[in-house]
């Protein structure tokens, strides 16, 4: 394993278990149509920016609806929802303080949207932990594809191979390996039964000693 000078987040279902809210929005968005969110459906739309999840959603499906109309009432479900169960990931602050302790710089890359991105980080008081947060807007390709990563070294100032990066599906963490970083999986409830083949690691969680040593060894 390369020299760690740098780790990076993503950011649904690793730091905050969005992936719970987004999985109730979506099932209920579906059944208020009488349909059925399945697995497939599920699977395919981990991890991806929001027009090509819900691309992928209407092609399963064959909703008719403009993707702006599924994606503002998608919003209201998970908003409401929000407010009674969002909350960051177990071990999310230790593994922060941790990494703080060594002075690593740290960095969010996430497909999801700024404006969506900036009030989480700003409800759980994460916003100035990261030296740069790296959004949907910042890149033309979404996950798989690596330009995201490639671009948040270049933005941290260190190779991609110097990367340590955490991802909990395996959309991301294809992009991650794709990169060059060195990609742990985290996988939770929703991702458990994906691919994660291309990581470096499997971590259970963010609090797993296999993930705080690799921390350790952290270099500025």
């Amino acid at each position: 394993m390369p020299g760690i000078r740098a780790v990076v987040f993503d950011l649904d279902g690793l730091m905050l278990n969005t992936e719970d809210i987004f999985d109730h929005a979506g099932r209920e968005l579906l059944l208020r149509r009488g349909m059925e969110m399945t697995e497939e459906i599920h699977h395919q739309m981990l991890g991806r920016r929001p027009a090509e999840a819900f691309r992928i959603l209407k092609e399963l499906t064959g909703l008719a609806e403009e993707t702006v109309v599924l994606m503002r009432e998608t919003k209201e479900i998970f908003d409401a929802y929000a407010e009674q169960h969002l909350a960051t990931m177990p071990g999310l602050y230790e593994l922060l303080d941790r990494i703080d302790s060594r002075a690593t710089p740290k960095a969010v890359a996430t497909s999801s949207p700024r404006d969506y991105m900036t009030p989480l980080l700003q409800k759980f008081e994460l916003t100035d932990r990261f030296v740069t947060t790296l959004t949907a807007e910042d890149v033309t390709h979404g996950k798989p594809n690596p330009e995201i990563y490639i671009t948040a070294a270049s933005r941290l100032g260190v190779q991609p191979e110097e990367m340590l990066v955490l991802e909990d599906s395996e959309t991301g963490t294809r992009a991650a390996a794709s990169a060059g970083a060195f990609a742990v999986a985290v996988p939770n409830r929703h991702t458990a039964c994906q691919d994660f083949s291309a990581s470096s690691m499997i971590a259970t969680s963010l609090l797993d000693p296999a993930l705080t040593r690799i921390v350790d060894t952290a270099s500025v």
